[in-house]
C-alpha cells in the first residue's frame, strides 16, 4: 500500500507535534508517524516524570527537616515507592494523553504508528505500507548509551528508562556515571531511603563546569549521604540480581563498589542508527547525529533534523527552539538560526543548578577581560527565610563591552531567576541593565543586581 503525503513528521517527540500543527494549518497534507509513546523522552522518561520524583523526594526530605521549622511531623518519614510510581506515572500517562488528543484534533495531520525507514529521499516505509512526501522532518529522539563494560551482558543494570518502572526500593543503588540523570536520580533515591553510590571516571565531578561549582554540588551531595568514587577507569560489571559489583581496575587505589542496583547513566546516543539513513544520503557524523546547518536542514534537500538526534542540544527547550527555527524559515520567512541560541540548562537536583552562557574558564580561554560577580546564597533573604542557603550565585560579565557573558546559579530558586539574566543577555543590554533595576523583594532574583553591583577581576590560573 502507499501513500502520498505533502510532509512528513518522523518522531512526535518535542518538536514534532507542533511542527505537525503549523504544516497542517498551512494546507499540506502531513502525516506523523511514531514507533512508541507519542510526547517522546520528556513526556515518557525523562523530563516529567523524573521532576515528578524529585518533588516526591523534596516533599520527603522536608518531612525530615520539618522540625527545623518548628513542626512536628509525628514520626519518621516513610516513603511508599510503588505509591510514588503510580504518582509519577499518572502524571506522565496524562501528558501523553493530552499530547495524543491534540494530534487527533489536528487538521491534514495523521498519526501513523510504527517503526519508519528510508527507501529513497522521498519515500518511507512503515510495515507493509509506503510513504512518499516531498518534505520530511526528522525528530527521532535518543536513548541511553550502553558502554562496552566487561560484565555488561550478563550483570543487570537498569537506565533512565528502567528506573522510572521501578516498584521496589533499592537497598543500595550503584550509579555509573556523574551525569545530571545520575546525579538526580542519586538524590532523589537517597532521599526515597536507599544507600547510593556514584561512580565517575572524571577526576571531578560535571567537568563542564567550574571548579567551585563542581566542589559545591559534590558538597551538597555528600552532606546528604551520597559516596563519590571519582577517577574510575576501566569499569566492568560483575554479580548477579541483587549482590552487583562496579570495578574500576585502573583507578589509584583500584576500588570495587558493590550494591543491589545498578543504574548505567554514561550518556545517550541518537536513534538514528536504524532510519535507513544511508538510503536517502542523509549524512551523519561519527557519533551517529545528524549533520545539519543553521536551519536544522541536512545535506539532503527537502529533509530535516531537529532535537536530541541533530546534535545541536540535548534537551526539551533545544529541541521546541528547533522546531521553531524550522518553522520560522519554512513559513514565515523568518531567518532563525540554531547559532543564535544561547546554551541554557539546569541540573534538578535540590538545591538546582541553572546555567547560561559561558563559564568563568570558558570566557578565559575565549580571551575575554573576565569580571566576576559572586554572592552565596547565606546572604540572600529569601533562601535565608526558607532555610535552603546551601549554592551561590555566580555572574560572568566582559569587562570591555559591559555585556553579560554568562552565569550559575546554585541555590534555591536558581533555575527561575537566571532567566533574568538570560533574557538581557538576548537583547544584547549591558549588565547596568539588570543593576538599574528594582526588584521584587524578598526574591533569590533581587541579589542579581547587587551581585553584578561588586565585579572582580577574575583570576587565571
Amino acid at each position: 500500500m502507499s501513500q502520498r503525503f505533502d510532509a512528513v513528521v518522523v518522531g512526535a517527540g518535542q518538536a514534532g507535534p507542533s511542527l505537525a500543527a503549523r504544516l497542517g494549518e498551512s494546507g499540506r497534507k502531513v502525516a506523523v508517524i511514531e514507533r512508541k509513546f507519542v510526547g517522546g523522552t520528556c513526556v515518557n522518561t525523562g523530563c516529567i516524570p523524573t521532576k515528578a520524583m524529585v518533588a516526591s523526594a523534596y516533599v520527603a526530605h522536608m518531612s525530615r527537616r520539618a522540625s527545623d521549622y518548628g513542626v512536628d511531623s509525628g514520626g519518621d518519614t516513610k516513603v511508599d515507592i510503588d505509591r510514588v510510581w503510580k504518582r509519577t506515572r499518572g502524571i506522565s500517562e496524562r501528558s501523553r494523553n493530552n499530547v495524543e488528543k491534540w494530534l487527533a484534533g489536528m487538521p491534514n495531520v495523521s498519526l501513523i504508528r510504527g517503526h519508519a525507514t528510508f527507501e529513497s529521499p522521498n519515500t518511507l516505509r512503515v510495515g507493509d505500507m509506503q510513504i512518499e512526501a516531498g518534505e520530511i522532518f526528522l525528530n527521532v529522539g535518543g536513548r541511553a548509551t550502553t558502554p562496552d563494560f566487561p560484565g555488561i551482558d550478563t550483570v543487570p543494570y537498569l537506565t533512565n528508562v528502567g528506573m522510572m518502572d521501578l516498584r521496589d526500593m533499592p537497598r543500595h543503588l550503584v550509579i555509573v556515571g556523574g551525569s545530571y540523570i545520575g546525579l538526580e536520580f542519586g538524590q532523589m533515591f537517597r532521599r526515597f531511603g536507599a544507600q547510593v553510590s556514584i561512580v565517575e571516571r572524571s577526576e571531578r565531578l560535571l567537568p563542564r563546569e567550574d571548579p567551585e561549582v563542581s566542589a559545591a554540588v559534590v558538597d551538597i551531595l555528600q552532606g546528604e549521604g551520597i559516596a563519590f568514587h571519582l577517577g574510575a577507569e576501566c569499569i566492568e560489571l560483575n554479580g548477579t540480581a541483587g549482590d552487583v559489583g562496579v570495578l574500576a581496575r585502573c583507578a589509584q587505589p583500584r576500588m570495587e563498589v558493590r550494591g543491589t542496583h545498578v543504574l548505567i547513566a554514561a550518556g545517550r546516543r541518537p536513534n538514528t542508527d536504524t532510519l535507513g539513513l544511508e538510503k536517502a544520503g542523509v549524512a551523519t557524523d561519527k557519533h551517529g547525529y545528524i549533520v545539519v546547518d543553521d536551519q536544522c536542514r541536512t545535506n539532503v534537500e527537502g529533509i530535516w533534523a531537529m532535537g536530541d538526534c541533530n546534535g545541536k542540544g540535548a534537551f526539551t527547550h533545544t529541541s521546541y527552539n528547533d522546531y521553531e527555527i524550522v518553522a520560522a524559515n519554512l513559513l514565515d520567512s523568518e531567518p532563525r538560526r540554531i547559532s543564535d541560541r544561547i546554551e541554557a540548562y539546569a541540573l534538578f537536583i535540590d538545591p538546582p543548578l541553572a546555567r547560561v552562557g559561558l563559564t568563568e574558564q570558558g570566557a578565559l580561554q575565549k580571551g575575554y577581560n573576565v569580571r566576576v560577580g559572586v554572592r552565596p546564597m547565606a546572604r540572600v533573604g529569601r533562601a535565608i527565610e526558607r532555610g535552603e542557603t546551601h549554592g551561590f550565585m555566580k555572574v560572568i560579565v566582559d569587562g570591555d563591552t559591559g555585556k553579560l557573558l554568562g552565569a550559575a546559579i546554585l541555590g534555591i530558586n536558581g533555575d527561575e531567576a537566571i532567566h533574568s539574566l538570560l533574557d538581557v543577555m538576548y537583547a544584547k543590554a549591558p549588565y547596568s541593565t539588570v543593576t538599574h533595576a528594582v526588584h521584587i523583594h524578598p526574591t533569590i532574583a533581587e541579589l542579581l543586581p547587587t551581585t553584578l553591583q561588586d565585579l572582580k577581576v577574575a583570576v587565571t590560573s
